[in-house]
């Protein structure tokens, strides 16, 4: 016999505990039901003992992120710096070369890097974070690639390689898998409702995208929202089926099923129109979120005695311009006291197609001898190895989040956050600033639940 209960979240991550608990807040009795065994989504803690942890999931967050970082102050999770001291290097080739800021010192690619970033800002200046279809000339930069939109800005291949340096880890792809509009409209929402989003804010550490991090890693909101939730939240229980009728939903496990009267959706869009919909799924809505594939990413860390590198003068932070890496970028990921010493690098995009299909050790060599080019050889002998494949993850399938190719967003992207008469969407791609990202999961789980509450008065 199903039981019964006002709403029901569909996805135990950041987007959907933060929306069941804005839903309790409002009054409303709530269930909770997620696939895994865990909640979280795609943020993960990895225990290294001793009370240590490492993310291998979503980590950083940083100014603008206001509404993550106002839910970890209401669940008392602090935040430190993300270690950014000392020299980072640039590799070009398997050639090194040290450097300060965000921005690597290839004197070839740097005036195209700084005319990418001035005409990127500039642009999306001009684009709606509602509603970027509505932007002027909105279908001409949908027509086309992001890779094409900078080409015709006659920036040379050592800009575009930057940049697609970058979105190796933010879109786990490239320039040339985005559409010129969904790019620039990212840019957009790098910001709040009181401050323009900038690709510069993307890129950079302190006071940018990567500024800090979670003590007790970026999980701990997820595990403090549970447990304030309690038995509000079923693990292990995968939905496969979701009715709906002018009384109200049933949503169908493998062993369970729930009523309410109200479903909030809060799993990726791709996994979305997986479940059988009885009535289906509108037409467009379903093209739309089939076509919201997420990146390919893999995160890598090696464990250290200690971070030996600081004593060297180096940030332990790494940008590879190198086709011969599995690298695209890397960081020092050392808890906050600095013990013990952690080495972190994104396989994403490229990166991750030509190298995750190649045996595991062939793979670990190769991402150490990288890590040894920032480093020095010290990185070659780790004392332990945390490889986090997001592509493998059943009830993910990928990350860090959906890109949008050309075409996509003016013909479909209106029908992403509709609601589907009582079914509601939730989740980082459903949010106008900084999509994807912790603080989009957050603002998403909020709004939706204040969307629910509204409908719920008007019943």
């Amino acid at each position: 016999m199903a039981s019964t209960t006002d709403v029901i979240v569909v996805g135990a991550g950041l987007a959907g505990l933060t929306a069941a608990r804005r839903l309790m807040d409002a009054g409303l009795t709530v269930q909770v039901v997620e696939a895994r065994d865990r909640v979280g989504g795609r943020t993960l803690n990895h225990d290294l003992g001793d009370g240590r942890i490492v993310d291998s999931g979503g980590q950083f967050v940083g100014p603008t992120q206001d509404r993550v970082l106002a839910l970890a102050k209401e669940l008392e999770v602090e935040t430190f710096p993300t270690y950014d001291q000392g020299l980072s290097t640039y590799v070009k080739n398997g050639s090194a070369r040290r450097f300060t800021g965000d921005v690597p010192p290839d004197v070839a690619a740097l005036a195209d890097v700084g005319a990418v970033m001035l005409r990127a800002n500039r642009t999306a200046r001009s684009i709606p974070v509602d509603e970027p279809w509505k932007a002027l000339g909105a279908k001409a930069l949908d027509s086309q690639s992001l890779t094409t939109w900078i080409r015709r800005g006659a920036v040379t291949d050592g800009g575009l390689d930057l940049l697609n340096i970058l979105l190796g880890s933010a879109f786990g792809g490239s320039a040339t898998d985005a559409s010129a509009l969904f790019g620039l409209w990212y840019v957009a929402g790098a910001g709040n409702e009181y401050t323009a989003g900038t690709l510069d804010r993307m890129i950079g550490v302190l006071g940018g995208a990567q500024d800090s991090r979670f003590h007790g890693g970026a999980q701990m909101l997820s595990l403090r929202l549970a447990e304030d939730l309690g038995d509000a939240v079923a693990l292990g229980h995968p939905v496969r089926r979701i009715e709906q009728d002018d009384h109200g939903v049933r949503v169908v496990g493998d062993n369970a099923q729930w009523r309410a009267k109200r479903v909030v959706v809060a799993v990726p869009p791709t996994l979305a129109c997986r479940i059988s919909w009885d009535p289906l799924l509108p037409a467009q809505q379903d093209a739309l979120f089939s076509r919201m594939a997420l990146g390919t990413l893999c995160k890598i860390e090696a464990v250290y005695s200690e971070p030996f590198w600081r004593k060297e003068g180096l940030s332990g932070q790494g940008v590879f311009r190198d086709p011969t890496s599995p690298v695209c970028s890397m960081f020092d990921n050392s808890p906050p006291d600095g013990g013990p010493g952690i080495l972190m690098g994104f396989v994403g995009g490229a990166q991750w197609r030509r190298w995750v299909s190649l045996p595991a050790g062939q793979r670990r060599g190769a991402v150490l001898r990288a890590f040894a080019t920032v480093v020095g050889k010290r990185a070659l002998a780790p004392v332990d190895w945390i490889e986090q494949d997001w592509t493998k993850e059943e009830w993910t399938r990928g990350g860090p989040t959906s890109v949008l190719a050309p075409g996509v967003l003016t013909e479909l992207g209106m029908w992403r956050d509709v609601p589907f008469r009582r079914v509601h969407w939730a989740g980082a791609e459903h949010s106008p600033y900084w999509n994807g990202y912790l603080d989009g999961a957050v603002r998403s789980g909020e709004m939706t639940a204040a969307e629910v509450v509204a409908a719920e008065g008007k019943m």
